[in-house]
C-alpha cells in the first residue's frame, strides 16, 4: 500500500466518523427536544388541570343542585345516589387524584349537563371554533402582511394613517366592533347573516370581528422588524445586485420579521381555540367559546376543566411547531441548534 493510498484511507475513516458523531448528534438532539416537549405538555396539563379544579371548587353553590334542578321531591337518598355516581361524596382530595388519573388516561369525565364524556362534547364544537380561528388568522395574517409592506420605512403620511388604525383596532372592544358591523351589514344592507353558523355567509361578521384587533398587534410588530431589517448590512447587498425594492421586502426582509410575529400567532391562535366565547355568543355560533360559557353557568365542572386542560393542550403545542419552524426561517438558527 502507498503512502498516498494509506492517507487517503485515514481521510475517508475521519470523514466517517465526524459523519457519525453528526448523525449520533442529531438523534440525541432529536432525542432530547421529544423529550423537553413531552415533559412540558405534561406539566402545562398538570398546572392548568389543578388551577381550574380549584378555581371550579372555590365557586359558590353546590353542583348538586345544578344536577337535580327541575326534579321534582328531591329525596335525600336521591342526592346521595347522584353524588355517588358523579363522585361528589368523595373527599377533595380524592376527587382531585381520581381526576387527575382520569386526565393522564385521556378520560377527561361526564358532562353533568349533556351526559356525555367531555372528550365527545368538545369534538362535537371542535370544527366550528376551529374553522372561525383558521379564517380569522388567515384575513389578518394577509391584512397584515399588506399594511407592513406598504407603510414600513414609507412616506410619514401613509404610516401616520396605519397606526392610526392600529391604534384604534387594539383600543376598541371586540363585542363593540361585532355589534356595530352586525348594525350596519346585517341589520341595515341586510348582505349577510348575523346570527348562526351556516353557510360561509355566517362566516364574514365574526371572521372580520376577531380579526381587526389582530390586524393592528400584528401590522404593528412586523412593521417595526422590517424598519429594523431594511437597515440592516445584507439589505444594502441585495439592492447593489439589482433587485426591486418590492422584491427586497418581499422575499428577504419580510422573512428576517416574521419570527416575532410568528410567535405572537401561535399564542393568538391557542388563545382563539378556547376564548371566542364573547363572539361566538354574540353571534350565536356553536364553538367550544360558547361551551365554556354555558358549562360555567350549568356549574359543569368536568365539561369546564376539560375546555381548560384543551386550551392549554393547544398553546404548549403550537409553541413547540412554532419552535421547530423557527430554523426554517432562520438558517442562522438552524446552525446554532
Amino acid at each position: 500500500m502507498t503512502l498516498e493510498t494509506a492517507t487517503a484511507h485515514l481521510v475517508d475513516d475521519e470523514i466517517a466518523e465526524v459523519a457519525d458523531d453528526r448523525r449520533g448528534s442529531r438523534r440525541r438532539t432529536g432525542a432530547r427536544v421529544v423529550l423537553r416537549t413531552l415533559v412540558d405538555i405534561v406539566l402545562v396539563v398538570w398546572a392548568a388541570a389543578t388551577l381550574t379544579f380549584l378555581a371550579v371548587k372555590l365557586i359558590p353553590g353546590d353542583p348538586l343542585d345544578k344536577l337535580m334542578a327541575g326534579i321534582q321531591d328531591v329525596t335525600p337518598e336521591m342526592r346521595a345516589a347522584v353524588a355517588e355516581q358523579y363522585g361528589l361524596d368523595r373527599p377533595v382530595l380524592v376527587q382531585y387524584l381520581s381526576y387527575l388519573a382520569g386526565v393522564a388516561r385521556g378520560d377527561l369525565g361526564v358532562s353533568y349537563q349533556r351526559g356525555v364524556p367531555v372528550t365527545e362534547a368538545l369534538g362535537a364544537e371542535l370544527g366550528a371554533t376551529a374553522e372561525l380561528t383558521a379564517w380569522t388568522m388567515v384575513v389578518a395574517i394577509v391584512a397584515s402582511v399588506v399594511l407592513a409592506l406598504a407603510t414600513s420605512g414609507r412616506r410619514p403620511f401613509a404610516r401616520l394613517l396605519a397606526q392610526g388604525f392600529e391604534l384604534i383596532a387594539v383600543s376598541t372592544p371586540s363585542f363593540w366592533v361585532g355589534i356595530v358591523l352586525m348594525t350596519v351589514f346585517s341589520f341595515g344592507l341586510r348582505w349577510v347573516p348575523a346570527f348562526g353558523g351556516d353557510g360561509p355567509a355566517s362566516l364574514v361578521l365574526p371572521v372580520v370581528t376577531l380579526a381587526i384587533p389582530l390586524v393592528g398587534v400584528l401590522t404593528q410588530v412586523l412593521r417595526e422588524r422590517m424598519e429594523h431589517a431594511l437597515h440592516e448590512p445584507f439589505v444594502t447587498t441585495l439592492r447593489a445586485r439589482g433587485l426591486s425594492e418590492g422584491a427586497v421586502r418581499s422575499r428577504h426582509v419580510l422573512r428576517h420579521a416574521s419570527l416575532p410575529a410568528l410567535t405572537l400567532s401561535s399564542v393568538i391562535v391557542g388563545s382563539l381555540l378556547s376564548g371566542t366565547a364573547v363572539i361566538e355568543t354574540l353571534f350565536a355560533r356553536p364553538g367550544i367559546g360558547r361551551l365554556a360559557v354555558d358549562a360555567l353557568q350549568d356549574r359543569d365542572i368536568p365539561l369546564v376543566m376539560g375546555v381548560v386542560i384543551f386550551a392549554a393542550f393547544v398553546f404548549i403545542v403550537l409553541n413547540t411547531l412554532v419552535d421547530l419552524l423557527y430554523p426554517l426561517l432562520d438558517p442562522r438558527l438552524r446552525r446554532n441548534r
